[in-house]
């Protein structure tokens, strides 16, 4: 029972800035990896950036130095600030958490609904 509310999306030029908020509410026992993902149009889906809760942080090669991913483990909530956005970054972006609720259970994947970034020219 963990609900993910996605923040932050809309239209921008190129080379403004967004940032996106995901946050995780429920029945929260213990969250190791959030994280984003993007699916452009006619592409697949892609990790663009993970963070786990120690703070070790991952990114897509395409979005390094533009992008900072960061946790706030006590508000269970992942940022991802967008900078210098480029065309290219147009896609929707879904929120992932990776939880489980409790020590004998299994680990288990949540997605957002996903939010619209969209970058013109």
């Amino acid at each position: 029972q963990v609900q993910l509310v996605e923040s932050g999306g809309g239209l921008v030029q190129a080379g403004g800035s967004l940032r996106l908020s995901c946050v995780a509410s429920g029945s929260i026992f213990s969250i190791s990896i959030m994280g984003w993902y993007r699916q452009g149009p006619g592409k697949q889906r892609e990790l663009v950036a993970a963070a786990t809760s120690g703070g070790t942080a991952n990114y897509e090669d395409s979005v390094k130095g533009r992008f900072t991913i960061s946790r706030d483990n006590a508000k269970n909530t992942v940022v991802l600030q967008m900078n210098n956005l480029k065309p290219e970054d147009t896609a929707v972006y879904y929120c992932n958490v990776r939880h489980r609720r409790s020590v004998w259970r299994e680990w288990n994947d949540y997605w957002g609904q996903g939010t619209q970034v969209t970058v013109s020219t």
